[in-house]
């Protein structure tokens, strides 16, 4: 009798290594299996295609929706970020649930370490709730894509283009050169400047008694011109054009022109445009306003 329960506890404890390998094969074999999934899901959404009107341009479109625009780029940043979030907490999760159960394999009682576990939470939750809303705050700005590397954003705190993400704290540089670490838990509102595209805005004045669809129409087609060369092709999204008369005063009426371009290129955009309409405006002959200094009676031409 003694011999047959000896061998049963024999058994019983040669079969412990075999329960313990077989758990933690099952928990690499699911960690792996996930983590194909984890990658096939973000595979598949880096590569969604963009909806084709999403700027009321076929041309904006085709930029920044196809491979190697910004649109894209974007997306394949994001969704390899969150994959990788996922990834990180799948193992945590995976390995974790398996270390207890080969605990229990092992002949420990785990409702204790459980118990203390949840105390061990509860007093870290308390201690580290700036902590938590800062990492919660972290992962639904991946999952919105509220900002990416590169956006120049308004967070109330600062203003500035982002230089680092992470789930804690976003980085920032100003107009002044400071580096800004905002956690990600105090913003709360963020207005982006630049993402997707930006707007362009110039104010072309000239003389009261000018011809002005004359004018619209030379300054329409300088803008067509530079939109139609390589060199800035790529950067102009919709060609700017005069959407009408801004100001009108007793010297001078004022045109606005609007476009679109890739983030940030605006001011480059603006800069050649006014370049070119100083040389156009010189040729044509068309004046522009000029201020008048007290003792020099008249109006200067030039621009």
């Amino acid at each position: 009798m003694d011999l047959a329960l000896t061998w049963q506890r024999f058994t019983e404890l040669a079969d412990v290594p075999a329960h313990i390998a077989f758990l933690i094969v099952l928990g690499v074999a699911v960690r792996f299996a996930l983590s194909r999934l984890i990658d096939r899901v973000v595979g598949t959404t880096a590569g969604l295609p963009k909806p084709k009107n999403f700027l009321g341009s076929q041309k904006a479109a085709a930029l920044l929706s196809s491979p190697g625009g910004l649109y894209h780029e974007r997306r394949v940043q994001r969704a390899h970020a969150l994959g990788s979030l996922f990834k990180s907490i799948s193992t945590a999760v995976i390995f974790g649930v398996t270390f207890l159960m080969v605990l229990e394999q092992l002949g420990y009682n785990l409702a204790p370490i459980i118990a203390s576990a949840g105390v061990v939470g509860v007093a870290i939750g308390f201690g580290a709730q700036n902590l938590v809303k800062d990492f919660i705050s972290g992962v639904f700005m991946l999952l919105e894509d509220q900002y990416g590397v590169g956006d120049v954003i308004d967070m109330g705190q600062a203003t500035g283009t982002v230089e680092g993400i992470g789930l804690r704290v976003t980085r920032l540089r100003d107009g002044d050169g400071v580096l800004w670490h905002v956690r990600n838990g105090e913003i709360v509102r963020v207005g982006n400047k630049s993402q997707g595209w930006s707007s362009l805005v110039l104010d072309v004045s000239v003389a009261y008694d000018e011809d002005v669809a004359q004018v619209e129409e030379l300054i329409n087609d300088t803008a067509r011109a530079l939109s139609d060369e390589d060199e800035w092709r790529d950067r102009i999204l919709e060609a700017p054009h005069v959407v009408g008369i801004e100001e009108v005063n007793g010297a001078a009426l004022t045109l606005r022109m609007i476009g679109k371009t890739r983030p940030n290129e605006h001011f480059g955009v603006q800069r050649e445009l006014r370049l070119r309409l100083k040389a156009l405006f010189d040729a044509k002959g068309i004046r522009v306003p000029a201020p008048i200094w007290p003792g020099q009676p008249g109006q200067a031409a030039g621009v």
